[in-house]
């Protein structure tokens, strides 16, 4: 991957998830996912994440707008090369679903822009073939 001096282009976020069966009541409708999201600074300035967006739609359509400060409390900075990981969590009614959105970052020269975060899946193990 190129190094990029644009830290629109340059910031990438990776997505993991998991179902979290001890928490989850499919029997009352709620599937409780986790998800790890790696957050990677390719460009050759900092950028500090300020808030998150997110669009969480369950397998009936029903959608969800999230918008808050940060993420899990924090505003990190990342530098350079950098990443910064975190996990955090979402209940929906229905054993599939989707999350996609972006995340406001501030770049080191007070540009503010935003790292798009692809649509992923949520699902049940064996839910989907």
């Amino acid at each position: 991957m190129t190094t990029s001096s644009n830290p629109e282009s340059a910031i990438k976020v990776m997505v993991e998830t998991f179902y979290v069966e001890g928490q989850s009541e499919p029997e009352h409708d709620k599937y409780v996912f986790a998800y790890n999201i790696t957050i990677k600074n390719h460009s050759l300035s900092s950028a500090q994440l300020l808030s998150r967006y997110w669009l969480i739609t369950d397998a009936n359509g029903k959608e969800v707008e999230v918008e808050g400060d940060g993420v899990v409390g924090e505003q990190p900075t990342i530098g350079p090369g950098e990443s910064y990981s975190y996990t955090s969590g979402a209940v929906l009614d229905t054993p599939v679903g989707t999350m996609q959105g972006y995340y406001v970052m501030r770049s080191e020269f007070g540009n503010e822009f935003q790292a798009p975060i692809n649509v992923f899946r949520l699902s049940c193990p064996n839910i989907l073939h």
